[in-house]
């Protein structure tokens, strides 16, 4: 229990700082980093040929957002191809297969970080130094200014926010013939909070962790002699490496992955029990400073503590379900469910971990979620499912705008009243892409894990019972909610699950953070109704309720048959099995 109250009392402590900070940064006002900062910035835009002043309209960001991902890509898959014969490779790691390099390039790029390999053992010091730390720093924040663009949008766009604080126009395009409204510009928004926020923090992260004793070196890993003598293996090559800078990244970034296949329950990247407290800190650290960025930036204090509020209720309400399934439960007894825990850190740690790196989508891992309690696992998927409990840097609160829109549409219809968002009239065209976007989680999730569970040859799961199904659902849960964690009986490093889960991970990546833009720029172009008596005003206790009601019946209802069959029903074979024990 003190651990929980310790990383959540520091993540609220460190995150209201941070988040008011992190707005200053995407409005471009002034930092103590500008001296030292605008000229390695001015020299990436003149590299790319971009003018920071310039603004963009909804579809010019999403074209920028999109181009960038692709050149980025296409760099990283080529590299992993090639990696044995680029420097920095002590250990002679060989190419990846294509369809693994695709799957990693994939899953790194779109933040998400399941992995179909092992780390130490198939990717070289260049390899996880440029493309997965590369892209662990970049993609995150990439999520993070489309939604910034979207609160933007939402609020009539930069020039409008700023009028509304009394403050002069942006400079740059207000608006195009066609209305479309100055959402800001992408490349200024990913270059400002990459250097002045994310990397100084990730460079905190990793000393703190290099002091801890993670791993921070370019030489080869030792040999040694194993303890017991009388193996087959007469040596063993210790994996060594730059292990504490990729572990910042990948906690902070809500990232996740591991430089090691067994993530951080290996002790070499998870040594003490500070390092722990260090890593479940960086999980939430910036998922929930980015709740407390919303107000200042689109300067509505109010909303900041709805969007705190509510997150901070379904964060507390998973955790408590996860920590009583995994301690107190009737399955908890059972020595089958200590199988892949990590004993020097115990179950109670394991559980709260569980909680986090699926409320965020981060997706490291203590211990293996396989080897949780039936209902551990089963709350890890609806967190997942959810996919906005703090949820990715960007794309948590992205989620949580689709939900807060819809929410506002049906509370507008059980009224009487045109739905209003901010002044903005929520209307058919906007439904539908909203509608479009919940319809795709579950048409993707149970479609791949039909096909699959119906093709035993390609399945590949350890356990064709109840488990069985956990495994493949999670798996695709996982790959939609770009999570990255999984249930590790799962045979998945295959022709099948690397290509099928790309395109899981592409569709629960890009439409996602892409719809919600379009819809903020349709209500961009609308003319703000005046306040009334029946304006629908959102920063209250009973729309944030309204709201979580919303959540639960569009996520976790439909989803519930799949939760019966998997989760639920080994809870209670295990539950019936241990009441007829004697």
């Amino acid at each position: 229990m003190t651990e929980i109250l310790l990383v959540f009392v520091l993540a609220i402590a460190l995150g209201w700082p941070l988040g008011r900070y992190l707005a200053r940064v995407m409005r471009g006002d002034r930092t103590w980093l500008d001296a030292a900062l605008n000229p390695i910035e001015g020299a990436i835009y003149k590299a790319i040929g971009t003018d920071p002043k310039r603004g963009m309209t909804w579809r010019g960001y999403a074209k920028a957002f999109v181009l960038s991902n692709l050149v980025v890509g296409l760099v990283v898959w080529i590299q992993f191809m090639t990696q044995a014969w680029l420097p920095f490779n002590p250990d002679d790691i060989p190419n990846m297969r294509w369809d693994t390099a695709l799957h990693t390039m994939v899953s790194f790029l779109t933040n998400t970080n399941q992995q179909h390999y092992s780390g130490q053992a198939q990717l070289s010091y260049l390899s996880q130094m440029v493309g997965i730390v590369g892209l662990q720093v970049v993609t995150p924040i990439m999520g993070l200014a489309m939604v910034v663009a979207t609160l933007r949008g939402l609020f009539g766009g930069r020039q409008a926010i700023e009028e509304r604080a009394g403050h002069s126009a942006v400079a740059g395009h207000a608006s195009s013939p066609e209305g479309d409204r100055d959402l800001g510009n992408y490349w200024a928004d990913v270059t400002r909070a990459t250097l002045r926020f994310m990397l100084p923090l990730c460079l905190v992260w990793s000393l703190l962790l290099t002091w801890q004793g993670v791993p921070s070196t370019l030489e080869g890993g030792p040999t040694v002699a194993p303890v017991d003598a009388s193996v087959e293996m007469k040596e063993q090559k210790i994996p060594l490496g730059p292990v504490a800078p990729m572990v910042a990244a990948k906690q902070l970034g809500s990232n996740g992955g591991g430089w090691y296949g067994p993530n951080s329950a290996v002790a070499l990247e998870n040594p003490t029990p500070l390092s722990n407290v260090i890593e479940m800190l960086g999980i939430v650290l910036i998922p929930v400073a980015i709740t407390f960025m919303v107000g200042p930036l689109v300067r509505r204090r109010k909303l900041t503590a709805m969007v705190f509020g509510t997150m901070l209720l379904m964060s507390v309400v998973t955790t408590g379900l996860s920590m009583w399934s995994e301690v107190y439960s009737s399955t908890a007894a059972d020595p089958a469910v200590m199988e892949g825990k990590e004993v020097r850190l115990g179950v109670a740690t394991s559980a709260l971990w569980s909680s986090l790196t699926t409320q965020v989508n981060n997706g490291s891992v203590n211990a293996m979620h396989d080897s949780m309690a039936p209902l551990t696992g089963g709350m890890s998927m609806i967190n997942m499912l959810i996919n906005s409990i703090w949820g990715g840097i960007g794309c948590g609160l992205q989620q949580f705008l689709v939900y807060l829109m819809l929410s506002v549409f049906l509370a507008g219809l059980m009224t009487g009243r045109t739905p209003e968002l901010f002044g903005r009239k929520i209307e058919a065209p906007e439904v539908r892409l909203l509608a479009l976007l919940i319809l795709l989680q579950p048409l993707v999730v149970l479609g791949f894990s039909a096909v699959t569970l119906a093709i035993p040859s390609i399945t590949g799961n350890s356990n064709p019972g109840f488990h069985g199904i956990s495994q493949v659902f999670y798996e695709y849960t996982s790959a939609f909610a770009n999570n990255g964690s999984g249930f590790e009986g799962l045979g998945d490093a295959t022709y099948w699950w690397n290509l099928s889960c790309s395109v899981v991970l592409a569709l629960g990546r890009f439409p996602a953070l892409i719809v919600p833009l379009a819809v903020a720029g349709l209500l961009a172009r609308k003319r703000v109704a005046p306040e009334s008596s029946g304006t629908l005003h959102v920063e209250t206790p009973t729309f944030a309720l309204t709201l979580v009601a919303v959540v639960v019946i569009l996520t976790v209802l439909q989803f519930t048959p799949a939760l019966v069959m998997g989760p639920i029903a080994e809870h209670l074979t295990f539950y019936s099995a241990a009441s007829a024990t004697p």
